[in-house]
C-alpha cells in the first residue's frame, strides 16, 4: 500500500493535507537509475568516445585534430592529425539508414574543398596547395592521376563543394540535392521520381504560405482557449454549429475545386509541366473530397446520437472555464513540458551517438576500416539507455499531470477563492517535488513496463515482415494491440491516481485503489462526462484543423500552376492538430481532475453542518441536469445516478 497509513473500509479524505512519506523506496530507485544514466554519459567522455564524436575520426581509427596512438593491425592508424581537423567522406551521399551513418571511407583533412573538383588533376592540385589528401593516406598526391587504386581509394567524381558543419567538424556538401535518392527510398506511394521532385518543389514554392498557416493554427488554438475561458456556457453549441457548417462547407468547396481543376485540365491550355502539376492536384483534390465526405457523414451521425448528452457537459465546461480564469498559466504547461522533453531527448541522442563511437577499435577484414565495438557487459549500456528514454520521458509527462492536478485540486478544495496561493501552479510544482516524486517514479515505471514489450514486439514484427506466416503476423498484431489498450487504460488510471495523491497525499497504490473504486462507483458519470467531453474537445481540434486547412486551400489555389498541394496541406494540418491537441489536452486534464474532485466531495460530504460541499453552484446545477437527463423512470432504481451524498456513501 505504500509507506503512508490507511484504514480499511470508509476513510475520511482530508483534502490538501500533506505528508512527508509517499513511495520513498521508488524515489530512491529512480534516483539510482538516474545516477546510472549519468554514469553512462560519463563512460564515453572518460574513454574518449565523446571527443571522437565531436572532433570526428577517420576510417582508420585516427581522431581528427589530435596525435593518435597506433592501433595494432591497422597500418594507417597512429598518425598525427593535429593540423587536420575536419572529416572528409569519399562518398558523402552514400547513407546507411540501418546503422545511422555515412557508408563511406572517411579521412582527416585540413580544409574542405570549397569549389567543385571535376577530375583527378584537380584533386592533386588541391592536395598540393592545401596539404589535404582527399584520397587514402597510402596514395601520395603526386600519384592521384596514375594510381590503379584511385577508383576505390579516391572520392567519387566530381567532388562537390562542401563546408564544415559547425562544432562537429564534418565536410558536408553545400548542395544537398544528392540526398534526393535517399529521400526517394521513403516515398512508396509513387513510382515516378518526377512526382517527388514536383512535391518538393511545391513545398519550397509555398514555404511562406506554410509558415503563415502554421502561425494561423497557433492563433486559432489560443482563440479556442480564450473561448473556453470566457464563454464556456455556449462553447458546446458554438463548436457543434461551426463544425457542422465547416464540415459541410469544406466538403462542398473541395468538390467545387475538384470540378474547377478538372475543367482547367481538360482545356489543354497549360504547359507540359503545368499539366503534370494540374493532374496531381486533380487526383489529390478527389481523394480529399471523398475523405471529407465520408468524415462529414460519420461526424453528423455521431453528433445526432449524442445530441442529448452534449448538453450535459455545458455546466462542467463552465466550471473548467472558471479554473482557467483563476489559473491562466495552466495553458502554458505543455510548452514547459515540451521544452523539458526536447532538452532530455537532445541529451539522450548525444549520449547514444557517443556510445556508438565507444568501445574497442576492431578492424573489419572485409573493408579494412576500423569500427568501435563494445564487448562484454558494456554492450548492454545501450539497452539501459533505451529504458531510460522511456522511463524519464514518462516521468516528465507524469510531473505535468501531477502539477495540473495539484493546482486544480487546490482551486477546488479552497472554499474562499480569494485565499488561493499567489502562484498556485508554482506551489503545486514545489509540493510535487517535495512530497510526490516517488509516486511519479512508480506510476511512470508501470507505463514503462507495458511500453517496452510493445515496442519490442513492434520491432520484431518489422524485422520479420514478409517472413512470418499469416498466423504469426496476426498474433503479433493482436499482442501489440492488447498492450496498447492496456497502456492507455493504465495511463488513465495513473492520471486519476495522481489526482487522488494530490488530494490526500497517499502513496501511489493507495491512490490508484481509491481512484479506481470511485471511478467504478461512478461508471455512468465517467462514461457520459469523459465521452462527451472528449468528443467536444475533439470537435475543437477538428475546427482548428478545418479552418487552417480551408485557409490553406484558398491560399494555395493562387499557386495552382506550379504547386502540388499534397505535402503542404499535410504539413499544415498535422501542425495544426498538434498545436490544438497541446492546448486542449490541458483543458481535458482539468475536466478529468474536476470530476474526481467532485466525486470525492460528494462521497465524503453531504452538505450538512461540518460536512459542507466544496463544489460551487454551477457544478451542483450540473449534478441536477445529469440526474434529469440520464435517469428515466422504469430504468430500475436509478441507483447509478443518485446523489452519493446520502449518508456519506455513493450509490
Amino acid at each position: 500500500m505504500g509507506c503512508c497509513n490507511s484504514t480499511e473500509g470508509k476513510r475520511d479524505w482530508k483534502p490538501l493535507e500533506q505528508r512527508s512519506c509517499t513511495d520513498i523506496p521508488w524515489l530512491i530507485i529512480f534516483t539510482l537509475f538516474c545516477i546510472g544514466m549519468v554514469c553512462i554519459c560519463a563512460f564515453p567522455i572518460a574513454t574518449g568516445a565523446a571527443s571522437r564524436l565531436i572532433s570526428g575520426y577517420d576510417s582508420y581509427g585516427n581522431t581528427c585534430g589530435k596525435n593518435n596512438p597506433k592501433i595494432e593491425g591497422v597500418p594507417l592508424s597512429g598518425q598525427d592529425m593535429t593540423e587536420k581537423k575536419y572529416v572528409f567522406f569519399l562518398d558523402p551521399c552514400n547513407l546507411d539508414l540501418i546503422n545511422r551513418k555515412i557508408k563511406s571511407i572517411a579521412l582527416c583533412v585540413s580544409k574542405c574543398p570549397a569549389a567543385e573538383l571535376k577530375d583527378y588533376s584537380d584533386l592533386k592540385q588541391f592536395a598540393l596547395n592545401n596539404g589535404s589528401q582527399l584520397c587514402s593516406y597510402d596514395i601520395s598526391p603526386t600519384r592521384y592521376t596514375s594510381s590503379s587504386d584511385r577508383f576505390t581509394k579516391c572520392p567519387k567524381l566530381p567532388v562537390p563543394s562542401s563546408k564544415p558543419v559547425p562544432l562537429l567538424h564534418r565536410c558536408i556538401p553545400v548542395d544537398i540535392g544528392c540526398y534526393a535518392e535517399f529521400a526517394q527510398a521513403f516515398i512508396t506511394f509513387v513510382s515516378d521520381n518526377t512526382v517527388l521532385r514536383r512535391v518538393i518543389a511545391g513545398v519550397m514554392a509555398s514555404k511562406e504560405i506554410i509558415m503563415g498557416l502554421c502561425l494561423l493554427a497557433l492563433v486559432l488554438s489560443l482563440i479556442m482557449m480564450v473561448v473556453i475561458r470566457y464563454i464556456s456556457k455556449v462553447l458546446v453549441w458554438i463548436l457543434t454549429i461551426l463544425v457542422i457548417i465547416g464540415s459541410i462547407g469544406g466538403t462542398g468547396v473541395l468538390w467545387w475545386l475538384y470540378a474547377d481543376h478538372r475543367r482547367a485540365l481538360d482545356n489543354n491550355t497549360l504547359s507540359v509541366f503545368g499539366k503534370e502539376v494540374a493532374s496531381d492536384n486533380v487526383k489529390a483534390l478527389l481523394v480529399y473530397a471523398i475523405g471529407a465526405t465520408i468524415f462529414t457523414v460519420v461526424l453528423l451521425l455521431v453528433m445526432f446520437f449524442m445530441r442529448k448528452r452534449v448538453a450535459l457537459t455545458i455546466s462542467l465546461f463552465h466550471v473548467a472555464g472558471k479554473v482557467f480564469i483563476h489559473l491562466p498559466l495552466l495553458a502554458l504547461q505543455p510548452f514547459w513540458t515540451f521544452l523539458c522533453l526536447m532538452l532530455f531527448w537532445v541529451y539522450w541522442i548525444a549520449v547514444l551517438l557517443s556510445l556508438g563511437t565507444s568501445g574497442t577499435p576492431v578492424k573489419n577484414n572485409s573493408t579494412g576500416v576500423v569500427e568501435y565495438q563494445m564487448q562484454g557487459p558494456l554492450q548492454y549500456l545501450v539497452w539501459y539507455h533505451a529504458v531510460g528514454l522511456i522511463w524519464i520521458s514518462e516521468f516528465i509527462l507524469a510531473f505535468q499531470q501531477m502539477t495540473i492536478a495539484g493546482a486544480v485540486v487546490t482551486y477546488y478544495f479552497t472554499r474562499n477563492k480569494s485565499q488561493l496561493p499567489a502562484t498556485p501552479i508554482l506551489s503545486s510544482m514545489v509540493r510535487t517535488i517535495r512530497y510526490h516524486l516517488g509516486t511519479l517514479a512508480k506510476g511512470s515505471f508501470i507505463i514503462t513496463l507495458v511500453k517496452i514489450p510493445r515496442l519490442i514486439l513492434m520491432y520484431i514484427h518489422s524485422q520479420l515482415k514478409g517472413k512470418e506466416n499469416a498466423c504469426a503476423r496476426c498474433m503479433l498484431k493482436a499482442c501489440v494491440c492488447c498492450l496498447w489498450c492496456l497502456e492507455k487504460c493504465l495511463s488513465y488510471l495513473n492520471q486519476n491516481a495522481y489526482t487522488a495523491t494530490a488530494i490526500n497525499s497517499t502513496s501511489f497504490c493507495t491512490s490508484a485503489r481509491d481512484a479506481f473504486l470511485i471511478l467504478v462507483e461512478n461508471a455512468l458519470r465517467v462514461a457520459a462526462i469523459n465521452t462527451v467531453g472528449d468528443f467536444v474537445l475533439f470537435l475543437g481540434k477538428v475546427l482548428v484543423v478545418s479552418c487552417t486547412a480551408f485557409a490553406g486551400v484558398l491560399a494555395l489555389n493562387y499557386q495552382r500552376e506550379y504547386t502540388v498541394w499534397v505535402l503542404p496541406l499535410l504539413i499544415v494540418c498535422l501542425f495544426a492538430f498538434l498545436v490544438a491537441h497541446c492546448f486542449l489536452s490541458v483543458f481535458e486534464n482539468v475536466v478529468d481532475v474536476l470530476f474526481l474532485c467532485f466525486a470525492v466531495d460528494t462521497k465524503y460530504n453531504d452538505g450538512s453542518s461540518g460536512r459542507e460541499y466544496y463544489m460551487d453552484k454551477a457544478l451542483m446545477e450540473y449534478v441536477e441536469n445529469s440526474k434529469k437527463g440520464l435517469y428515466k423512470p422504469g430504468d430500475g432504481d436509478g441507483r447509478e445516478m443518485k446523489s452519493m451524498a446520502r449518508g456519506g456513501t455513493s450509490a
